[in-house]
């Protein structure tokens, strides 16, 4: 796995965490606003998220070989979200409402694989960084459809609070 790198001087990092909390406004289906123009600011900061997303996925991918799964899956992510970047909802209401979810969902993808490639790992109870030192546990949940399962760490902090997603 990649080692994440410094910024240059002068340049921000990627910040995941203010990704993730965009993401959180339109995921799950119940808290997706409906009013037009909330809609369009999501959609915006989505769109500008995963333009800035994007190229750092893929130089992350260009130090990795050719044959490497995580590279592999990372820029097939890659192509499916500029496929939505170019895409325009409808002219219904709910048009819209389908467009920043399915954004929101591609940037959350997005952020997975940034974290897979650069080796930064974000705890699935709080969606905040683990760093170096912090005491965590391994977290597994199943589906309750059976059809996927979400594993990785958390803070230990975090091992008895409830989160609904």
């Amino acid at each position: 796995m990649a080692n994440q790198a410094a910024a240059p001087v002068g340049v921000q990092p990627i910040d995941i965490e203010t990704m993730r909390a965009t993401v959180a406004e339109v995921l799950p289906p119940d808290v997706t606003p409906a009013e037009l123009t909330t809609l369009e600011t999501l959609t915006g900061l989505l769109v500008g998220h995963m333009q800035l997303l994007i190229p750092e996925i893929e130089q992350a991918a260009a130090g990795l070989p050719a044959d490497d799964v995580p590279r592999y899956c990372a820029l097939a992510c890659v192509r499916e979200a500029s496929m939505k970047l170019t895409a325009r909802p409808g002219l219904m209401p709910y048009d819209a409402v389908a467009h920043v979810r399915r954004l929101g969902r591609s940037l959350l993808a997005l952020c997975d694989h940034y974290e897979t490639l650069t080796g930064l790992r974000m705890c699935l109870a709080c969606d905040q960084p683990i760093k170096p030192g912090e005491t965590t546990r391994p977290f597994d949940q199943g589906s309750q459809s059976g059809g996927s399962a979400v594993s990785g760490r958390i803070h230990e902090r975090c091992s008895n609070t409830v989160r609904i997603r």
